[in-house]
């Protein structure tokens, strides 16, 4: 299960939400960890003693609704909240810090942290921060390429000569992601984001070249940080009965589960005289345009039919 320590966000967001140490100090190294079954927006919410969050975040109404109770109510709260698993919790709005709240942070070893920022855009803030840094996360082997503003995933058994239809691809334009090691997140429900290891980033490894600096080569438009996986694209070694047997008029969408997720692939036989990156290209841009509702190949066999229809009604008429 992903998590991270108090004080690895602390050091992260500190400049950006402009955050200070109050109190529970000891607890800065209190881990904040999420679920892989729940998502990461439930971890940062406002002040609840019902279901408290990993995160207590006290905004203008929650510290106006502490300075309004008795001291014993409060205090009776308070001893049901800190009994419960409790991270972390921040004041916003650069308010003052509720004394009693100071107080069972401290003893408590919970970290109290105050931040000149906003309420909601301190949760804005870290619920982006936790969603990626709590990731659930994999490793693939393949090249992950961004083409046509998709990010496709190329897999295969080694020697198929992915890096040089990756180098080919580059070429003509597309970006590189990363070779060899593909890390992959779920960064939402059914949203999985390709990272590349920081000691590969830039380079692809081709055989008879060696290890290429693609951005050295190809200048900075030609390498990305990081994109969302949307298609996988397998190669296959391809002999002349593989190539019989394929149903050419198939038209049921393979997918491939990583991680939860279902991601549409596809299979490419590797073949002489297939010009890999073209097909590649295809794919792609066959793939935009199922998701905008058009199917080459639904839309034939619907033409077909309905040519086979008036056919055998111009039959049927000849004998009348």
């Amino acid at each position: 299960m992903p998590s991270i320590s108090v004080r690895r966000l602390y050091q992260d967001n500190q400049t950006k939400l402009q955050l200070a140490w109050s109190a529970g100090t000891a607890g800065a190294d209190n881990r904040i960890s999420v679920d892989a079954d729940k998502p990461v927006l439930a971890l940062v919410g406002h002040l609840n003693f019902i279901h408290p969050n990993q995160v207590q975040v006290l905004g203008v109404a929650e510290v106006e609704y502490l300075n309004k109770m008795e001291s014993g109510e409060v205090k009776a709260s308070f001893d049901e909240l800190f009994e419960l698993t409790m991270a972390l919790v921040v004041v916003a709005n650069d308010l003052p810090v509720p004394y009693m709240l100071r107080d069972y942070c401290h003893t408590h070893s919970v970290p109290l942290l105050t931040s000149k920022a906003e309420s909601p855009f301190l949760m804005d803030v870290l619920r982006i921060y936790l969603q990626r840094v709590l990731a659930t996360s994999t490793v693939k082997h393949g090249v992950f390429l961004d083409v046509f503003e998709v990010g496709v995933l190329i897999t295969g058994q080694s020697g198929l000569g992915k890096s040089e239809l990756a180098l080919e691809l580059i070429s003509r334009g597309h970006g590189l992601v990363a070779d060899d090691a593909v890390e992959l997140y779920r960064t939402g429900p059914e949203t999985l984001e390709g990272r590349c290891p920081p000691m590969l980033r830039d380079f692809l490894e081709v055989r008879g070249l060696g290890v290429l600096n693609i951005r050295a080569i190809f200048g900075e438009t030609a390498v990305r940080p990081k994109k969302p996986l949307k298609l996988i694209i397998n190669l296959v070694m391809a002999n002349d009965d593989y190539m019989q047997s394929l149903d050419r008029l198939s038209i049921q969408s393979e997918t491939q589960t990583i991680l939860n997720v279902a991601i549409r692939s596809v299979t490419l036989p590797v073949a002489v005289g297939r010009n890999l990156a073209v097909l590649v290209e295809a794919a792609v841009r066959n793939y935009i345009l199922q998701m905008r509702g058009k199917d080459s190949t639904k839309e034939f066999l619907e033409r077909h039919q309905a040519v086979l229809k008036e056919d055998a009604g111009n039959h049927e008429d000849s004998f009348d």
